[in-house]
């Protein structure tokens, strides 16, 4: 056989190869949870308590508890690395979002002079948190709706430091759930709006005018439930 003929067989089936560990990594219950450290999550027979299973390369750990993410969890604390465990809802009429100062073009430190007072004296139900390098805050508040809890933060937040925030950290936009108007949907609609605030006007567009503009666009509430 010819050394190229060889060659390309020897390419295909380390391809081949690892296209299969990839699999089994990625789409076997595998969660990244860190540089180093893999945990491999399975429901136990019986579909009571789920065991997940971690490897840094240099060990490997086994944990059992009630839940996927509390045995993740276990097994994270078990490596040295602080676990992560879902908080429990909010209230009702309460709701849980972040927002970021993150004004288009530019991603202000969280050491700017101009987070100062927020940061000591914040909204009620807020904390000021560096998140990836910025400012940030982590607020449970009440509302009729999620937008309605988010727009009176952004509100006070404006009048009363004079910052707008605009941004809830959705990162893809254009992804959409259809999951009512207090979930992930509401919240990348959120971030469309609030990106509509902060940019809009410097454009020469009046807020009035962007909110002219979804009236006449959207149809008013009349027309609401018939677009589809």
């Amino acid at each position: 056989m010819s050394e190229p003929v060889e060659a390309a067989e020897f390419a295909f089936e380390l391809g081949w190869r690892l296209r299969g560990l990839e699999a089994a990594l990625g789409g076997g219950g595998w969660r990244r949870t860190g540089v180093g450290l893999a945990v491999r999550v399975r429901r136990d027979d019986g579909g009571g308590t789920w065991t997940a299973v971690g490897d840094d390369g240099r060990r490997r750990v086994s944990r059992t508890a009630g839940s996927a993410d509390e045995a993740t969890a276990q097994v994270q604390e078990a490596f040295g690395v602080e676990g992560w465990r879902p908080q429990p809802p909010p209230p009702p009429g309460w709701h849980r979002f972040t927002l970021l100062h993150r004004p288009a073009g530019e991603w202000p430190p969280y050491g700017d002079a101009r987070y100062d007072r927020l940061k000591a004296e914040p909204p009620q139900g807020c904390v000021a948190e560096e998140i990836g390098g910025g400012f940030g805050l982590r607020c449970e508040r009440p509302g009729a709706r999620l937008l309605d809890a988010v727009a009176a933060t952004c509100g006070e937040v404006r009048e009363g430091y004079g910052l707008l925030m605009c941004d809830l950290g959705v990162e893809k936009v254009q992804e959409w759930v259809a999951d009512g108007p207090d979930g992930w949907g509401a919240e990348i609609v959120g971030q469309l709006l609030l990106m509509a605030a902060e940019r809009g006007p410097r454009l020469g567009y009046a807020v009035e005018d962007l909110a002219g503009f979804l009236c006449r666009a959207g149809g008013g509430a009349a027309s609401r439930d018939r677009v589809r």
